[in-house]
């Protein structure tokens, strides 16, 4: 049994907690990526070549400074969605009423599901009124998706589309002309929702100093329409 509702005060620390989670959750796969890229294959064996050289063919050496190297890059993804994170939370999160529930051009919604005879937000939606979004298009007013997080234990089970439906409900009665998202390559499963739902490529770039592709997708309120992606995914 699940209710989907608008943000309620009392909400804040369990959503500063899906927020987190949802953010945190992208470390470990764009560290895969990095780490995959022959660039930073090249790095890590010229590195463990170099100490085993260096220490008289030694083994552990080779590994630890290999691994050494692992652990910068590590790092590395984890301080880019650390810093994001931070920033969310003196920002946007901060006052989520003020930003989000007393704004008429955004939405904040979230899932309250009955798990034991307890109450439970497992899910979250946010959503922001966004002017002008693509150079190549209309300048229209379109709501884009600013951040939807499901709870570990409570993915897929299929409220995710629910709660994109009632975004782009909400955008209709806005007035506005589509509903986009940003997203990144590492998002594969959501990718796959979205593009389940009705929303296509709109943009794609690389985006530079950072080990992951970033594009957009868009859903129009009445119809579909795409643009051909600028970048690869």
């Amino acid at each position: 049994m699940f209710i989907i509702r608008p943000y309620k005060p009392t909400d804040k620390s369990v959503i500063v907690s899906l927020f987190r989670f949802g953010i945190l959750k992208h470390v470990y796969p764009a560290f895969f990526k990095a780490m995959s890229h022959p660039d930073h294959i090249g790095v890590t064996l010229s590195v463990s070549v170099a100490r085993y050289v260096l220490c008289g063919s030694s083994y552990f050496q080779a590994v630890l400074f290999g691994g050494a190297w692992a652990c910068l890059v590590y790092y590395c993804c984890h301080e880019i969605y650390d810093a994001y994170l931070r920033r969310m939370l003196e920002a946007e999160v901060a006052d989520i009423q003020a930003n989000f529930s007393d704004s008429q051009a955004n939405g904040f919604w979230v899932v309250e599901m009955v798990l034991n005879g307890k109450s439970e937000v497992a899910r979250m939606l946010a959503a922001v009124k966004s002017d002008g979004w693509d150079a190549d298009a209309v300048d229209a007013p379109s709501l884009e998706v600013f951040q939807l997080v499901v709870s570990f234990n409570q993915r897929r089970k299929g409220l995710e589309t629910q709660l994109l439906e009632t975004a782009v409900e909400f955008c209709k009665e806005q007035g506005l002309s589509r509903v986009i998202v940003e997203i990144s390559s590492l998002q594969t499963a959501a990718i796959s929702l979205f593009r389940k739902l009705g929303f296509t490529v709109t943009r794609g770039w690389r985006c530079l100093g950072a080990p992951w592709d970033d594009g957009m997708l868009s859903r129009s309120g009445t119809a579909l329409r795409g643009f051909p992606p600028r970048g690869s995914w």
